[in-house]
């Protein structure tokens, strides 16, 4: 009578055939995506890609001989502040200036993501610094907008929730806005950090006119007597 083969001698040759099974497996496997890789196949037209988004249309501001008609220095006043008014409103610089210690961001002001906080100088929190994102200039290849001075406005010059007449009257308070009215002057026409809303990179939209427009709006207010709308 023929013995049947021990039990272990059967394990070893299903092992055997089981691994040979599954290296054919991956052969097939590999030599399938080896086909793939080399059949000839159409390769896509090239198209023109934009290096940059397109500025955004500029806005116009109204020239101070534009407001001569105005008689009343005091209505002449408050108009040219209005027209002013246009640019400080404006998301470009409404942001700088939130409510809380949280900018905001885009044309709809929403909330700043990542989470930062304004910090003790408006710089940022030690951990988070507004530098570390914003660089010395906007950086085109990820849209991130930059400038030297990044940072916040004071809490007390805090303009999204005010009324333009609340804002005007905040301008003119040195407790508030930290500035006599030279300084002022100076930093709405010339400061670089304001001068950023006209240059904001990407597909943001400026504020409106120019800083120089703006500049000779606001030097031209304060002429008049800096009259506040109601």
């Amino acid at each position: 009578m023929t013995r049947p083969p021990p039990k272990k001698g059967r394990w070893r040759r299903r092992l055997k055939l089981a691994i040979a099974l599954i290296f054919g497996v991956i052969v097939v496997a590999a030599a399938a995506g080896l086909v793939y890789a080399l059949y000839p196949r159409t390769m896509p037209q090239t198209q023109t890609i934009e290096a940059r988004l397109q500025p955004a249309e500029l806005d116009r501001l109204r020239q101070v001989a534009d407001f001569d008609g105005i008689a009343d220095a005091t209505a002449r006043s408050v108009a040219l502040f209005e027209e002013a008014g246009r640019v400080i409103e404006h998301p470009r610089c409404m942001n700088c200036h939130p409510r809380t210690d949280r900018p905001t961001q885009t044309e709809a002001m929403r909330p700043h993501t990542p989470w930062v906080t304004r910090g003790a100088d408006g710089g940022g929190a030690p951990t988070l610094r507004c530098s570390t994102c914003h660089q010395a200039e906007n950086f085109e290849a990820s849209g991130v907008p930059g400038n030297p001075k990044w940072r916040l406005a004071p809490i007390e010059m805090a303009w999204q929730g005010q009324t333009l007449g609340n804002i005007c009257r905040q301008l003119l308070d040195p407790a508030r806005s930290h500035m006599t009215r030279e300084e002022l002057l100076h930093h709405m026409a010339q400061d670089e950090l304001v001068g950023w809303a006209w240059h904001p990179g990407a597909n943001r939209k400026p504020a409106p006119g120019t800083q120089e427009a703006f500049g000779s709006l606001i030097k031209a207010w304060l002429d008049t007597g800096a009259a506040c709308p109601q």
